[in-house]
């Protein structure tokens, strides 16, 4: 039996914050004790780390990821090496990807593709939501299958045409599935037949800049899909989760329906806490390394952003990782910025981005955990094994050092693509070791994990249920 001591650390989790001793055994958390007590110093390992001075939290958990996915005739940049490496290296775990079930094809083939793409090659442990985006009797059927074998959440579009998109009826249809057999559906909420609308009306005038992705993609577009879905999940009995929130008003839709007492949950990302239409707008095409979907807001929605996450009306951030680079990949977009894949790097920066939130006042150091670690495992059913320091979870631990200061940079970070979203921003906070199931990843801010440590976890239903 392997053992591992973290002593003198402050413990931090959604709902303590105290200075214990943590050990370690075989890759669970075996018990905590307060750090100088009988029973802490009592305690015999094979490994002692220091962790005076510093947070002891539970590792990330990022349920929104997507690695190696196909979109507009390119793939995203990171595989699931370098993707989930990255992540060890900001502090995250654990992932949730999404396989992607193509038009004409079942889910089972779908989910065995990104199984293929995902064994040994990942750094830390790994789930699957997977894309729905051909709804048939077949299709119900296997999702039974699925949440049987721990893929229990099920992600629908309201854009995207010709691609992933579903219709009403077909989305009503995956929502009594899912309210029968215990899915969570996932919805982009963003009224695409419209935003096709507009794309096609600017591109007419001669508006062709990056700048442009984010106003015909409008807000109103975003909170009346929202809307549209929270009243299909209301009739289908289902419970719905939005993802990447970016607009005030889509907030609000989510907090009425929450006063409702539904079980509606709302997730927000980095990008649209700390960026802006402002970088949209960057001249010589930069603009084109913030165009994703949803779109950038202006800076007066992040107030609303950072309120819903205090309020808990929206419960998760997560990245959305998607990463294309500037050169040869967002280029493919110059002159048409319909054409520009969609998509940011980030699954290296949330955890310290968030911390900048606590520094920054927007939120607690408790809260910081419950929307980036503890709700993400509740909400997608890994929890307590994932998302919390614990006896019998998984020693998935950070040590995390709050004074330390750091500037983001595309030279230093270790997602692969030839740019940083967060260029120069500065922030105080920083991962310095990190534990997937006890066994050292990131040690003293050098990583000594490896491609293959990482598996697969199969997940329950959603235990976040009002």
């Amino acid at each position: 039996m392997s053992r591992t001591v973290i002593r003198g650390g402050l413990v931090i989790t959604a709902a303590d914050e105290i200075h214990a001793d943590v050990l370690i055994e075989d890759g669970t958390i075996a018990a905590l004790a307060t750090s100088g007590t009988e029973a802490a110093a009592a305690w015999t390992a094979d490994r002692t780390i220091d962790a005076t001075g510093k947070y002891v939290i539970p590792g990330g958990v990022d349920a929104h990821t997507h690695m190696e996915m196909p979109f507009g005739g390119t793939y995203a940049a990171d595989t699931f090496e370098t993707g989930t490496r990255a992540a060890a290296w900001g502090g995250t775990t654990t992932i949730v990807d999404f396989a992607i079930q193509s038009k004409g094809r079942s889910l089972r083939e779908g989910l065995d593709a990104w199984h293929a793409k995902a064994a040994s090659n990942c750094a830390v442990d790994y789930g699957f939501h997977m894309i729905v985006s051909d709804v048939n009797e077949d299709t119900l059927k296997e999702m039974d299958l699925l949440v049987d074998e721990g893929v229990t959440s099920f992600k629908q579009f309201m854009a995207y045409p010709g691609v992933f998109y579903s219709d009403d009826g077909q989305i009503l249809r995956a929502m009594q599935r899912a309210a029968d057999n215990g899915g969570l559906i996932m919805m982009h909420a963003e009224n695409g037949i419209a935003i096709d609308v507009l794309v096609e009306q600017a591109l007419a005038r001669g508006e062709t800049d990056p700048r442009y992705h984010g106003e015909v993609r409008k807000a109103l577009l975003e909170s009346e899909a929202t809307h549209r879905a929270i009243k299909l999940a209301q009739v289908a009995g289902a419970p719905l989760y939005v993802v990447h929130v970016s607009a005030q008003e889509a907030v609000a839709e989510l907090a009425r329906a929450r006063d409702e007492g539904l079980n509606v949950f709302g997730e927000t990302c980095p990008q649209y806490l700390f960026l802006s239409t402002d970088n949209l707008a960057e001249p010589d095409f930069e603009g084109a390394k913030y165009v994703c979907s949803t779109p950038l807001r202006p800076k007066e929605h992040q107030a609303a952003l950072w309120r819903g996450l205090r309020t808990n009306d929206l419960q998760v951030v997560s990245t959305d990782h998607c990463p294309f680079c500037f050169s040869g990949q967002k280029e493919m977009g110059r002159g048409d910025f319909s054409k520009i894949p969609n998509g940011m790097p980030g699954v290296e920066n949330r955890m310290d981005l968030l911390h900048q939130g606590v520094v920054d006042g927007h939120i607690s150091r408790r809260r910081w955990i419950e929307i980036a670690c503890a709700t993400p495992a509740r909400m997608f059913g890994l929890y307590p094994k994932k998302g919390t320091i614990a006896p019998g979870a998984d020693a998935d631990i950070v040590l995390y050092d709050p004074q330390a200061e750091q500037v983001i940079s595309a030279d230093t970070h270790h997602m692969n693509v030839d740019y940083s979203a967060y260029e120069g921003k500065r922030l105080t906070g920083r991962v310095d070791t990190v534990l997937s199931r006890g066994e050292l990843v990131i040690t003293d801010r050098e990583f000594t994990g490896r491609a293959g440590h990482g598996v697969y976890t199969p997940r329950s239903t959603c235990q976040y249920l009002i």
